[in-house]
């Protein structure tokens, strides 16, 4: 198998459950984490905190209106970021085929927070979040499971399991169970990018996902 950075590259990678990230010396290297970590979309928490902020308004919400504009966000931190400009090219290029996207939060018409990531059929590949306004990044990962919801994806990937994550129901599940699953969920004939299906047309919630 070739990894590299080309669309092919990734979609490759992607679909073999491998995915990049930049090297500090301007290199790229290649994960396949065991466990994997993701989120249950059955069994996402929100708290009630976090709900009320949504019921607010006070983010506008949207999908790939400024997918250049979330990446960059995403990498630029003080401390420097694994999302090198060979990265976001690579991305940007992906994002032009229709299969990379970003989840934002908008506010005063200015990117508040957000989060971006690759879909293939009935999977999200979640690859970085940001905020510049507190609980705006929050707002855009609810809205990213509810679209997800809707239009009949069934595998959230966050990569690794992280504190802050852990909080919205993230777990940890063997990558021989993570491959199963995403196998299955790349077969699937659904679209991140595509309207809602109509009810005769969604699929069951939780297909191809394990229930607890």
């Amino acid at each position: 198998m070739e990894l590299n950075l080309t669309p092919e590259g990734l979609i490759t990678a992607y679909a073999n459950g491998i995915f990049p990230m930049g090297d500090p010396w301007g290199g790229i290297s290649w994960y396949a984490p065991d466990p994997r970590a993701i989120i249950e979309l059955d069994d996402f928490h929100v708290s009630s905190t976090l709900r009320q902020t949504c019921r607010q308004g006070r983010f506008e919400l949207c999908v790939s209106r400024d997918f250049a504009g979330v990446i960059r966000a995403c990498a630029d931190r003080p401390d420097g970021s694994w999302i090198t400009d060979e990265v976001i090219g690579a991305y940007e290029a992906l994002h032009g085929l229709g299969l990379a996207h970003s989840v934002e939060a908008w506010q005063d018409g200015e990117l508040a927070g957000g989060l971006y990531g690759v879909a293939l059929g009935g999977a999200f590949f979640g690859e970085s979040m940001f905020h510049r306004v507190r609980d705006a990044s929050k707002v855009a990962l609810v809205l990213l499971v509810e679209r997800m919801r809707e239009r009949g994806l069934v595998l959230l990937d966050i990569q690794y399991l992280t504190p802050h994550l852990k909080r919205f129901g993230a777990v940890e599940i063997s990558r021989r169970d993570y491959l199963r699953r995403l196998r299955q969920a790349i077969r699937m004939g659904v679209s991140f990018a595509d309207p809602p299906p109509t009810p005769s047309e969604r699929p069951a919630r939780g297909t191809g996902a394990r229930r607890r």
